[in-house]
């Protein structure tokens, strides 16, 4: 007998912890990708006024948004067989979600991040992936589920799992909307390529559409005319603060954010994108998806960790909507 779900979430899970203290500085240095760094002194011992403990990663992020929208939820992932691992099953299962595809792997930890938060609201993790890159496509049993969406957020680079996963939802005609991590965007466009075809849904951030086309960030229009062509269905290209742009192959539709208060931004990629597919699903509005995804995340940097601040159905947060403009591509 199949269980049958309105979407299955497959991504990251992790078990975060958040601190922040007020002897936590940055400084500009080239030295770093950024051109800043957050720094403690070597050798000493400082202060730290707040320590949250909170589940995190992206496919579990998304399906608590998924859960709490009112649809039927499915999260698979990967976790060690520790008390972390535990947790946040438990979690999960308290939003509603069901976890009896989860894969185990016992050879290990589940994975941690340690994340320091400045009193600006950035911050810097210290990633333990742990047993989130042990995926494994043979444990990824879908025969006895039934959905109308699936979603694929980071499987830890191993493309077994994304190319199992595509042809599994395109074989039994479920849509499929993405958020994928960097380890899934190094396999390269041509290796990509046949599997772009099958997304309904396909976002990234501005940094990594340009990567992946090989076209200059500045160009967005020519990013949005080559992704295009690629998928079927709809490409969001994220632009950190400056909100957001979305193309269905016949528009363009652009955002920015609210003028929201920042605790810490974790989790606000994957509260967009998540919120984004919700409201797509619920309203078949690019516009309104838009909308409703920027409410969500705005509301997710407002609280630490990256689910605290998720919306629940019926709440659009306390900031009205954004505007949207559309124009012809």
């Amino acid at each position: 007998m199949h269980k049958k779900f309105d979407i299955i979430s497959i991504g990251s899970a992790t078990r975060d912890i958040f601190m922040s203290g007020d002897e936590l500085e940055y400084e500009k240095n080239q030295n770093f990708t950024t051109g800043e760094a957050l720094c403690i002194g070597l050798g000493s011992k400082i202060a730290i006024n707040k320590l949250v403990f909170a589940s995190g990663g992206g496919g579990t992020n998304a399906a608590v948004t998924f859960s709490r929208q009112g649809l039927k939820t499915a999260c698979i992932g990967v976790i060690g067989d520790d008390l972390n691992g535990r947790d946040i099953l438990e979690e999960l299962k308290g939003e509603g979600i069901d976890v009896s595809h989860f894969q185990k792997h016992d050879d290990g930890f589940t994975a941690y991040s340690v994340i320091l938060v400045h009193k600006s609201g950035e911050r810097s993790i210290l990633s333990y992936k742990g047993e989130g890159q042990f995926f494994k496509a043979g444990k990824l049993i879908l025969d006895d589920v039934k959905s109308d969406w699936l979603f694929l957020d980071s499987l830890g680079g191993v493309y077994e799992v994304l190319e199992k996963s595509v042809r599994w939802a395109a074989d039994n005609k479920v849509k499929i909307a993405t958020n994928p991590g960097g380890k899934e965007l190094a396999h390269g466009l041509e290796k990509l390529r046949p599997l772009l075809k099958h997304f309904s849904i396909f976002s990234i951030n501005q940094e990594e559409a340009a990567q992946l086309t090989g076209i200059d960030y500045k160009n967005e229009r020519e990013i949005f005319k080559f992704m295009d062509q690629l998928i079927d269905g709809i490409f969001l290209m994220t632009k950190g603060p400056d909100g957001v742009v979305a193309s269905d192959g016949k528009n363009v539709y652009s955002a920015g954010i609210p003028d929201s208060p920042v605790v810490e931004r974790t989790g606000a990629g994957d509260s967009f994108c998540s919120g984004f597919v919700v409201e797509y699903i619920r309203s078949g509005d690019i516009a309104q998806a838009i909308q409703f995804a920027t409410a969500n995340a705005s509301s997710v940097v407002t609280e630490y960790g990256a689910k605290a601040g998720i919306l629940k159905k019926g709440d659009w947060g306390k900031w009205d909507p954004v505007r949207v403009d559309v124009q012809p591509l």
